[in-house]
């Protein structure tokens, strides 16, 4: 589905982050031969282990729509690997929030920068509706947005696809549903987060039935906002 997108209308553009902004994939290639080299220098597949069972249960929990979960995907994680609280809260932050910052430019993709700039040259505000906590990511790759929302902050408390960031994000922006477009990369998180909050959804994904989608950000979905 390839319609037109109306963007005179759209006051408020929210992306999500991970798989939106940046190649995931190249990520976690990255990432890998990091936690490899780390199995090796200590003799261990504790991080290994822990971060495994962390997105496992993260995935879980966002299906079950489990209020202030960031403490119960902890102390679960924590329990399927039989590690301390302590350890499990240290390894995931070093390893979900600090080392991928050292390749997020590298991975981030092409022509993003470039539409972050047309959208302020045209007056847009630009939303980040993240799952993980998302300004240092920004930061690192060079981009700055008007309103930073992560699940789990104290005003969310909630993983998508419940709508209660995208809400927040709006309110805060002084928009409406029908103002405000979500760019994200899964229609089972961010497309369905955006249907239950009445906003228009576009999914960076190969043609999908019933929904909007494009594959670049060079792709003619963008050109009334590239071409000014």
């Amino acid at each position: 589905m390839t319609s037109a997108i109306n963007w005179e209308a759209v006051r408020l553009v929210v992306f999500d982050v991970d798989g939106t902004l940046y190649d995931q994939k190249a990520m976690r290639l990255r990432m890998m031969r990091e936690l490899a080299g780390n199995a090796i220098w200590t003799r261990s597949l504790i991080a290994l282990r822990v971060l495994r069972a962390y997105r496992h249960l993260r995935e879980t929990i966002g299906g079950n729509e489990i209020d202030r979960f960031e403490d119960v995907v902890l102390a679960r994680t924590a329990a399927a690997t039989r590690a301390d609280d302590e350890t499990v809260r240290a390894i995931v932050a070093e390893w979900m929030q600090v080392r991928p910052l050292a390749h997020i430019l590298a991975c981030r993709y092409p022509h993003v920068a470039e539409l972050f700039a047309a959208l302020r040259r045209q007056g847009k505000r630009i939303g980040i509706f993240s799952d993980y906590p998302a300004i240092d990511k920004l930061r690192a790759m060079e981009l700055s947005a008007d309103h930073i929302v992560a699940a789990g902050d104290a005003d969310v408390g909630m993983l998508k696809p419940h709508p209660r960031g995208l809400e927040v994000l709006m309110h805060g922006a002084g928009v409406g549903p029908a103002e405000t477009i979500m760019i994200g990369d899964r229609i089972e998180r961010d497309g369905e987060a955006a249907r239950r909050a009445g906003v228009l959804a576009l999914i960076r994904s190969r043609p999908l039935d019933g929904w909007l989608s494009f594959s670049r950000y060079s792709d003619s979905v963008f050109s009334p906002l590239l071409k000014q």
